[in-house]
């Protein structure tokens, strides 16, 4: 009788604290794609290239590079639940630099806003990615994340919609095309009247952040060990590498012992520098070809990463294995990356087919095929943390440290996209997407059964 008080509690508990990092995936969704419906806003507002207006992606996820160490670091100091309110709370104070951005309308402040927000992301990340993976099994672990994720994507199919109405509600017929039919002075009065649109919106994200974190620091939550390994964990690697007491620390395991975590992080760099050119790059080749509201065309690659999601949830593992599920993933990535690079810009046939019954308005092919790459990406980050962060035991906060840096490749390769792009046109430069969707396959086929060099 008391075990089984003690199991339906322990559920209770897991249940809950599922809902609440819920809500905090849903939170940094928001905040992350917020970035689609950014790139081509700021682009018309502070007059840039398309290199220029990427740097808005460079600067947020470059965050996650220079940040994920020293946050791993006040982790370990912090625990995992104030680390997450923290987190939070440098958010809003991100939100908060872009009143003073927009009123100047400087780019530079734009970007270390970015920068800030990043940071405050990269410990939530750091924090929220190996507790949901601890409060279950390992098998299971790529379901939970995917719900996680299903309710990342749905904020992020959210986030432009959003902006666009309360942002761009009263300039509905702007984009690069009529922008440059303007006179200089009536350009000038738009922007500026679209710059001080800003401020309204990013004050309330900035108060409900701060009211959330406050929140969240007295919520309570189960306490997952760090130093335990999960019980379906491998060993580690070699047992030479296995400590004969705490203190030995020089025969410990240490990160590069563990190839699969390895090979785990630079796959996730392909794949955050692949969803995010597949995000936020949609807006930017929309508006170059005059398309109306083509800072809210993000939604249409997140609605297809929800649907990915729940496909996830369904056939994960009951029916598909994480391994599977990455290898089908990678390969419609390769597909789709070269049907778009010689899709139409004109023909709306693929949108009319798959959801022009529906009312949802409809695009021209190239762009709902940069939409459903969202399909395709959906299942990758699900399906890598449970295989990367396998067997590390103590090491898993450090592991996940290293897995967030991965997202390195959403600053670094949607600049070698932009680059591509005023070298060759920007459809031909999707093309630089193909050898990042092949080594997925690569980590998806063997790169996650490496356990030595």
């Amino acid at each position: 009788m008391n075990v089984k008080t003690e199991s339906l509690s322990v559920s209770h508990s897991n249940g809950f604290a599922i809902m609440s990092i819920g809500l905090l995936f849903f939170i940094f969704g928001f905040v992350t794609w917020l970035n689609g419906a950014l790139i081509p806003f700021l682009q018309m507002v502070c007059q840039l290239t398309e290199v220029q207006a990427l740097f808005i992606a460079f600067c947020f996820y470059f965050a996650y590079v220079v940040m994920a160490l020293p946050m791993a670091r006040i982790l370990e100091k912090t625990g995992y639940q104030k680390g997450m309110s923290l987190g939070l709370f440098m958010i809003a104070f991100g939100c908060v630099l872009f009143v003073p951005a927009a009123l100047t309308q400087t780019f530079a402040i734009f970007l270390a806003a970015q920068f800030v927000v990043g940071s405050g992301l990269t410990i939530l990340q750091t924090a929220s990615n190996p507790f949901i993976v601890r409060l279950g099994s390992e098998d299971s672990a790529a379901a939970r994340i995917a719900f996680m994720g299903l309710l990342n994507k749905a904020a992020g199919a959210i986030a432009p919609l959003a902006f666009t109405a309360l942002v761009l509600g009263n300039f509905d017929d702007v984009n690069q095309v009529t922008l440059l039919q303007m006179s200089i002075d009536a350009r000038d009065a738009k922007l500026e009247a679209m710059s001080m649109s800003l401020i309204v919106p990013y004050i309330w994200m900035a108060i409900a952040l701060t009211v959330l974190g406050a929140v969240f620091s007295r919520i309570p939550l189960p306490e997952i060990s760090k130093d335990i390994a999960s019980p379906s964990s491998s060993p580690a690697p070699s047992s030479s590498l296995t400590p004969v007491n705490a203190s030995d620390a020089d025969n410990s395991p240490r990160l590069r012992h563990y190839p699969h975590l390895i090979l785990g992080a630079i796959t996730l760099f392909f794949y955050v520098g692949v969803e995010v050119i597949a995000g936020d790059t949609i807006g930017l080749y929309g508006s170059s070809l005059g398309m109306d509201h083509a800072t809210s065309l993000t939604s249409y690659t997140m609605t297809a990463m929800v649907m990915g999601y729940v496909i996830g949830l369904i056939y994960i593992p009951k029916y598909l294995s994480q391994q599977k599920a990455l290898l089908a993933s990678a390969i419609l990535g390769m597909v789709l990356t070269l049907a778009i690079a010689f899709a139409s810009n004109t023909a709306h046939g693929i949108a009319d087919l798959l959801w022009g019954w529906s009312g949802v308005p409809t695009v021209p092919n190239s762009i709902a095929l940069i939409a459903l790459l969202g399909l395709a990406n959906a299942l990758v980050w699900p399906a890598v943390w449970p295989l990367a962060l396998s067997g590390l035991g103590a090491l898993t906060p450090k592991g996940s440290a290293l897995l967030i840096m991965g997202i390195a490749g959403g600053a670094i390769l949607p600049l070698v996209y932009g680059g591509a792009a005023s070298w060759v046109d920007s459809q031909k430069a999707y093309l630089i997407m193909l050898p990042c969707y092949g080594f997925i396959a690569y980590y998806a086929i063997s790169g996650h059964k490496k356990r030595c060099w």
